[in-house]
């Protein structure tokens, strides 16, 4: 760190709970390259969030209920139409599904409300529900999660591999993963076309 007078993330200012992080051009790790990433804890602890734009490969919601022996396939006809998106949540734990949805929906001891309108649950019982047309309103399910250490996070925002903004539901639901980046950027105030390695921190 230098002594240039940065806008820095300390538990003085807050944490990022029900916020989005960015990835900057000078993202050092390619998983997370263009990402937008809602993040679901943040405390002296560490960090924990959810890739919301990159859509988990040649799998689909009817697929996991069949793997998960959720539904008997010849119930599949009478699911509802795929409103679930199936994401790649992040790198770590991968087998792991956690579904970001509306407030509209609860589980005692499963569900945590993160920010107003917005909670999650990571137990079969959402997808059940989901299956049955009793689920969330909203809801995305992610595969894995990107986690970071203690003061992994605020280091890697200090280095300009993040940049955060107060998350957006309408965003956070929506289905065109491709533009949620471009579009996140645009609540900073940022045009996508003019962005360039040396961002910096307003």
């Amino acid at each position: 760190m230098n002594g240039m007078a940065t806008e820095a993330i300390t538990p003085e200012s807050g944490y990022l709970d029900g916020q989005f992080l960015l990835a900057m051009p000078g993202m050092a790790d390619a998983r997370f390259a263009r990402s937008v990433v809602y993040i679901c804890a943040h405390s002296p602890d560490g960090a924990m969030g959810l890739i919301i734009n990159q859509p988990a490969r040649k799998i689909t919601f009817s697929d996991l209920l069949l793997q998960l022996e959720l539904v008997e396939p010849e119930d599949l006809i009478r699911l509802p139409p795929e409103r679930l998106p199936v994401l790649k949540g992040g790198p770590v734990e991968t087998g792991r599904g956690f579904v970001l949805h509306s407030a509209d929906f609860f589980i005692d001891n499963s569900t945590l409300p993160i920010d107003e309108g917005v909670s999650l649950t990571a137990t079969v019982d959402i997808l059940r529900a989901i299956a049955k047309g009793e689920g969330p309103e909203k809801a995305i399910l992610a595969l894995g999660y990107a986690g970071w250490s203690p003061g992994q996070l605020e280091e890697e925002i200090q280095q300009n591999g993040w940049l955060n903004v107060p998350a957006d539901p309408s965003l956070l639901f929506d289905t065109n993963l491709e533009g949620k980046y471009g579009r996140a950027l645009r609540l900073l105030g940022i045009d996508p076309a003019m962005l360039s390695g040396d961002i910096g921190h307003a």
